[in-house]
């Protein structure tokens, strides 16, 4: 069985010509360029990094260059595993979809590396075309609304203006009473923001008015990590 794996390796294995390398790694190149254009399309400017984005350009053809050098060797592919293994990737993804992005980058890098170029075209084009639609689905942001007041106040005022201002629709989440405060943490959606803009309506002064509130902040909930 030995002999047999060593036989099937050493006739599998055969050297790429330098003009199927440059065809590997020109294809590769043009496929990163739609990667790093449906990449920059799909995000907005607040979460776009354009280093992250020509790293995803560099994976690419790394990948197929990696590709390239394995071919069939079965031997070398499990030697270039072991070498890979070192490696640790500590870099905090800022967005989901990031994610997916690295995994795009090395599966075409793959297919290219192999001269799957079909393969490598139509997956490409067809997750170009769903992130051009999808791309644009925004986080589900929510708010929290901190309010702090005296003890003074009556817990059944700040309650009630929560209450009229949102419609009922703001969720309590915290409500603390110590001896000289009082503390209340509602969630709110962005809808509710949104319509208190659209009616010229700022929340935070309103709930200020109050005697005995001497604080009101509005913190939003990001799925993302860049703010």
């Amino acid at each position: 069985m030995k002999e047999f794996i060593m036989q099937y390796s050493q006739e599998a294995v055969h050297e790429l010509s330098v003009q199927q390398i440059i065809l590997n790694m020109l294809i590769a190149l043009v496929l990163g360029l739609v990667i790093y254009l449906s990449y920059r399309f799909s995000h907005s400017n607040a979460v776009y990094s354009a280093r992250f984005n020509v790293s995803l350009l560099m994976m690419t053809l790394i990948t197929t260059m990696i590709m390239n050098v394995i071919g069939n060797n079965i031997a070398l592919s499990l030697g270039m595993v072991g070498a890979l293994s070192i490696v640790r990737f500590r870099t905090a993804i800022k967005d989901a979809r990031d994610t997916a992005y690295i995994f795009w980058c090395i599966a075409v890098g793959i297919c290219c590396g192999v001269s799957y170029y079909a393969m490598a075209a139509i997956s490409t084009g067809m997750i170009f075309l769903v992130m051009l639609v999808m791309g644009s689905v925004k986080a589900n942001n929510r708010y929290l609304l901190i309010i702090h007041a005296n003890k003074e106040v009556s817990a059944k005022e700040i309650e009630a203006a929560v209450l009229q201002e949102y419609k009922g629709q703001a969720v309590l989440r915290v409500a603390n009473r110590t001896q000289g405060q009082l503390e209340y943490i509602y969630e709110i959606t962005s809808k509710m923001i949104e319509n208190k803009k659209e009616a010229d309506v700022n929340p935070i002064d309103l709930l200020r008015n109050i005697d005995g509130v001497y604080r009101v902040n509005l913190v939003c909930q990001n799925e993302e990590m860049s703010r």
